[in-house]
């Protein structure tokens, strides 16, 4: 497995509040595609397809 799963953040609270931050005054459309955007766009930043598959399968485990 080469994707990290470990804990990874410099400083998790800061990028949460961050991120909600972004959604709190969006529609719950306008929210789909801000999240789709910052998927494809960190997915470029991997790059790798070995590693972007893991995170897809354990995404896409339901518990």
């Amino acid at each position: 497995m080469k994707l990290n799963t470990e804990p990874n953040f410099t400083d998790p609270d800061t990028f949460y509040a961050t991120l909600t931050d972004l959604h709190r005054e969006l529609e719950s459309e306008q929210s789909t595609r801000v999240n789709a955007r910052l998927i494809l766009l960190l997915a470029n930043h991997i790059g790798d397809l070995e590693v972007l598959k893991e995170a897809l399968a354990l995404a896409g485990e339901v518990e």
